[in-house]
């Protein structure tokens, strides 16, 4: 198994997830261990309302490689993410969720095709040749459209942006991560996006996908409208602003 040389940093966003996080935080810090010479968990507790910061902080006790990041109010999966890459302290950064639909075992494939195509992200595509996942036949229509829009408007190679479990250099991730301003479904186009317009090499990895919790109906018409217009802001923001070029430019305006 691949294994890598220095520290990796896990980030797994939580909201409103008392009844899972304790044991997913565990089993995900278990997970991790092997997978590097030095690790780190960090759950983020995304402006929660009920136990999951408690819950954490318990999981926090029992294993010491597991950290607790708390804050209000709710910021979304983005902001969730930005908070914890900027407490991050390893030479590499994954993102993993919460339910633990996809095992963070599972990185160990990322970790492998990362040194053997000398890539600088790698990230889980549900429709990968060799991924197992079955989900319905309307999400697959809106990944191969959206992947289109990708290729057009970014020239993004990558036909599943949205899957939770994705490995970054460290040196690649940070600076990105300190000039997103989406912070919810077009988040991943954003960090992508930037990256790739830098000349970094992003690869995809099949994944295996163990639903623990029906999820599909939490995306509707509504969220997919709103990341079509986010995604267009991206490209205004990074083709004919070039804010992005213009904030990495100002060291003042980073954290």
């Amino acid at each position: 198994m691949a294994k890598l040389s220095g520290k990796l940093s896990v980030l797994m966003p939580a909201y409103n997830e008392e009844a899972i996080i304790y044991a997913n935080a565990l089993e995900a810090a278990r997970q991790i261990s092997p997978l590097a010479d030095d690790y780190e968990l960090l759950v983020i507790d995304d402006g929660s309302s009920d136990r999951t910061k408690a819950e954490i902080e318990r999981a926090a006790a029992e294993n010491p490689k597991i950290r607790c990041i708390s804050y209000q109010p709710n910021q979304g999966k983005g902001g969730a993410l930005r908070e914890g890459t900027a407490h991050a302290t390893g030479d590499y950064i994954a993102f993993c969720d919460a339910d633990l639909d996809l095992a963070p075992e599972q990185l160990a494939d990322f970790i492998d095709r990362m040194q053997r195509e000398n890539a600088d992200v790698v990230i889980g595509s549900k429709m990968h040749p060799e991924s197992k996942v079955d989900y319905p036949a309307i999400r697959r229509v809106y990944s191969w459209g959206y992947y289109i829009l990708l290729l057009i408007l970014f020239r993004l190679n990558v036909r599943d942006t949205q899957t939770g479990l994705k490995l970054f250099k460290a040196e690649v991730l940070k600076p990105v991560m300190r000039q997103i301003l989406v912070k919810r479904f077009a988040f991943d186009i954003e960090v992508l996006a930037i990256i790739n317009a830098r000349g970094y090499k992003i690869t995809s990895a099949p994944i295996e996908v163990v639903f623990h919790r029906v999820s599909f109906g939490r995306i509707g018409f509504s969220d997919i409208r709103n990341m079509f217009i986010d995604t267009l802001a991206i490209f205004y923001r990074l083709h004919i602003l070039h804010y992005y070029d213009k904030v990495e430019a100002h060291p003042e305006l980073k954290e």
